[in-house]
């Protein structure tokens, strides 16, 4: 892609009150060069509420933005004419016209799925969520998530521990950390992966942001995964958007008594489809990535335990994945209360379980 290009892009992208969607409206009669030229000449010709002012400002970000550009080996700007940017994407009708990019990327062109969820994760989400990002990665697949607290940062972090790529896509620009307490995973996707956002780079948080960059998530990926989100939770407009892009939408279902996986659930009941391990995803794939894949060993992504060498089988057996008080265990395992106290204590320590508000919840070891 020439320099020329570049600009023009950037500039078209840059104009307030555009948007994606009105972008590619105005370039099914004319290429972005003539956009680019009639924004300038004559901006009321594209919207009658474009003034000289709204010109000057877009090229003034331009600027901005190739000097960012240049500050970096690793930072890159991909438009639509570049041949990185991602296949798949360039297919929804609101493609972003700019993509401002940290890290490895050519991860962006890469076969993927999107892992989504709750913030507000429980314990056993966490551990679902890590499990299918590091299985994913073991495939060969790049794990697409959006870097939030919760099941995103979960599905980034089990990736990276396989030594996959991960993408990043944000709500705010590339030098924008939210939140804050993932620093760290932002150091390590940029290392190992990419970030990704279509707002220029200094972009701070913005509530009406994140929405926007959901169509993203699912529109780079083969299919999206979601694990526990509520009625409400913005993880359904993912996978609201991945099903109008024609794309796979699958979930993880969990406990009917518990609030957090009803939007999987209702996701089920509506057609997404109900997962719980990496093959029921690996065989909805396009016909030959799946038969590359199958040839790979395929881990259950819930593994039973080898029964024979677990410790304390029958008061293991006794708490739930979900939270199990005391007496339950007690009065299901039919032990005394003070050797269950003290056998619980030694499963904690072993990594077989956990004290949580309430009492106990069973892990699955990895």
């Amino acid at each position: 892609m020439t320099e020329d290009y570049l600009v023009d892009w950037l500039v078209v992208s840059a104009v307030s009150g555009l948007g994606p969607l009105r972008i590619w409206q105005l370039l099914q009669h004319m290429d972005v060069q003539q956009l680019r030229h009639r924004l300038a000449c004559e901006p009321q010709s594209v919207s009658s509420r474009l003034q000289a002012s709204d010109i000057a400002a877009a090229e003034q970000k331009v600027e901005q933005a190739l000097a960012w550009q240049a500050a970096s080996q690793h930072h890159f700007i991909v438009t639509p004419h570049s041949p990185f940017y991602p296949p798949l994407l360039a297919e929804l009708d609101d493609a972003p016209t700019v993509l401002f990019c940290k890290g490895e990327i050519d991860s962006l062109v890469a076969p993927s799925i999107a892992l989504v969820g709750s913030r507000d994760a429980s314990r056993n989400g966490l551990q679902h969520a890590y499990d299918f990002g590091r299985q994913l990665a073991e495939l060969g697949l790049v794990v697409v998530s959006g870097m939030a607290a919760g099941i995103d940062g979960a599905a980034h972090q089990g990736c990276l521990m396989a030594g996959g790529r991960t993408l990043g896509v944000l709500g705010t620009g590339v030098e924008q950390i939210y939140p804050k307490r993932h620093r760290k995973l932002y150091d390590d996707v940029m290392q190992s992966g990419c970030l990704i956002s279509e707002f220029w780079p200094d972009v701070k948080p913005y509530a009406g942001n994140f929405p926007k960059r959901n169509r993203i998530i699912s529109g780079l990926s083969l299919g999206t995964l979601v694990i526990e989100a509520r009625r409400k939770s913005g993880s359904l407009i993912t996978a609201r958007l991945a099903s109008e892009q024609g794309r796979e939408v699958f979930a993880l279902p969990g406990s009917i008594l518990a609030g957090d996986h009803q939007g999987c659930h209702d996701l089920i009941k509506n057609g997404a489809k109900l997962v719980d391990t990496l093959a029921d995803i690996v065989e909805e794939l396009p016909p030959l990535l799946r038969a590359h894949l199958e040839s790979l060993p395929i881990e259950p992504h819930l593994t039973k335990e080898d029964s024979s060498e677990l410790p304390f089988k029958t008061l293991l057996a006794s708490v739930g994945y979900e939270t199990t008080a005391v007496d339950v265990v007690v009065a299901n395992s039919g032990i005394a209360v003070d050797l269950v106290l003290e056998q619980l204590l030694e499963l904690e320590l072993q990594g077989f379980v956990a004290a949580v508000p309430g009492g106990y919840v069973r892990l699955k070891r990895s």
